[in-house]
């Protein structure tokens, strides 16, 4: 068996889908992005398939390592969510190629569903509160929010207060067993976010995600020091090595690697194994569409220290178009008292509908990061 193509579709929200064909007729799919570069990624695919055409799509991790190693400049977010995506295609098609799914290849399932948190917003908030006992009232057992507007370095207590009266209301709209998922979005600087973290402490949120950009990663040292909230973060992180010093400086609790982002299914299931040798938690972020969550749950279904997933259905990223649109069988993303059921179906368990795949690419998307200013004018943190 070898591949004879791969072609790619830019589809709305804001995706990048990828089909692998080989000359038995076999078919994977992928999802290789970048939020807001997609037309990027799009071209890096294309200069890894030439490493591709003619090969056998089971030895994945040969593949895996001629993308990865063979250029002399490697790594970020663009090469490695090209990779991610021709992974995610590779391991579909050899787990169709076994009538098996992707998880009983990678040593079988240990557990047979997964939490999984729904987005109640938080960008510019009206009622958080009643969105989240919506989600509640849906079934989820845990949300997440964005913590707070954009932030100074240095910024008034004022935007501290509007931040904690937010989680306030959330949580007496849900009770004390609701997990609350705080996202900090890299919009805080540390001398924020130490305050901000022992301001939200009371709340007992389920954690606090990015406290601050991961180019930042050493403040966590300090911030750790402030709170007992556990620590989240790594969605901006693409491989194995970004989080090797993160683990060994052990100031975060949960690992969030993008299986669109850092690699694929290949190298999201070595940093999940990295993680559980820490004690460290894994929930894999993925605010993206269908392959992608495939993905992730097809890892999850094999990860003892995996313990919630993100999920991106009724997202405000997805108005117009929402990831069960592109199955041909929605329901095996079907959400019940929280948690979703690991996909048992061969390869990666979805079936996408490629008729309107090619539909929605003739629509395509130009989506971009909204940029924000503070009031002086300057740049701020999205």
């Amino acid at each position: 068996m070898k591949i004879i193509d791969i072609e790619t579709f830019v589809v709305p929200p804001r995706w990048l889908f990828l089909k692998m064909t080989t000359d038995e007729g076999m078919e994977g799919w992928g999802e290789p992005v970048i939020e807001g570069r997609a037309e990027t990624v799009q071209a890096a695919v294309h200069e890894l398939k030439d490493y591709l055409i003619g090969k056998n799509p089971l030895h994945i991790e040969d593949h895996w390592n001629v993308m990865y190693r063979s250029g002399f400049y490697r790594g970020g977010p663009i090469h490695m969510s090209a990779i991610s995506g021709i992974d995610q295609a590779l391991w579909d098609i050899k787990g169709k190629h076994y009538d098996a799914p992707v998880s009983e290849l990678m040593g079988g399932a240990c557990r047979h569903s997964i939490d999984v948190y729904s987005w109640i917003g938080g960008d510019r908030p009206s009622d958080v509160g009643t969105a989240a006992k919506d989600a509640v009232d849906r079934g989820f057992r845990a949300v997440k929010m964005n913590g707070t507007e954009e932030l100074q370095y240095i910024d008034s207590f004022q935007k501290v207060s509007a931040a904690v009266e937010r989680v306030d209301a959330v949580r007496q709209a849900v009770g004390d067993n609701v997990g609350i998922g705080i996202d900090f979005h890299g919009r805080v600087h540390k001398p924020m976010a130490k305050i901000l973290a022992k301001e939200l402490e009371p709340y007992r949120p389920m954690f606090i995600e990015e406290p601050v950009l991961p180019e930042n990663n050493e403040a966590l040292k300090e911030i750790a020091q402030q709170t007992t909230i556990p620590i989240a973060t790594g969605e901006r992180m693409y491989s194995r090595w970004d989080f090797k010093p993160l683990l060994a400086d052990g100031h975060v609790d949960i690992l969030q690697p993008d299986l669109s982002h850092a690699g694929g299914i290949t190298e999201c299931k070595k940093i999940a194994s990295m993680a559980e040798a820490y004690d460290v938690a894994v929930a894999f972020h993925c605010p993206l569409g269908p392959i992608a969550l495939a993905s992730c749950l097809q890892v999850d279904a094999t990860c003892h220290n995996a313990f919630i997933q993100e999920q991106s259905l009724g997202i405000h990223y997805n108005q117009g178009s929402d990831l069960l649109d592109y199955l041909v069988d929605p329901s095996v993303f079907h959400y019940e008292n929280g948690q979703v059921n690991m996909l048992e179906g061969p390869g990666l368990g979805i079936t996408i509908n490629e008729e309107h795949v090619r539909r929605m690419a003739e629509e395509g998307h130009r989506w971009r990061n909204p940029v924000w200013r503070h009031r002086d004018g300057s740049v701020a943190e999205w």
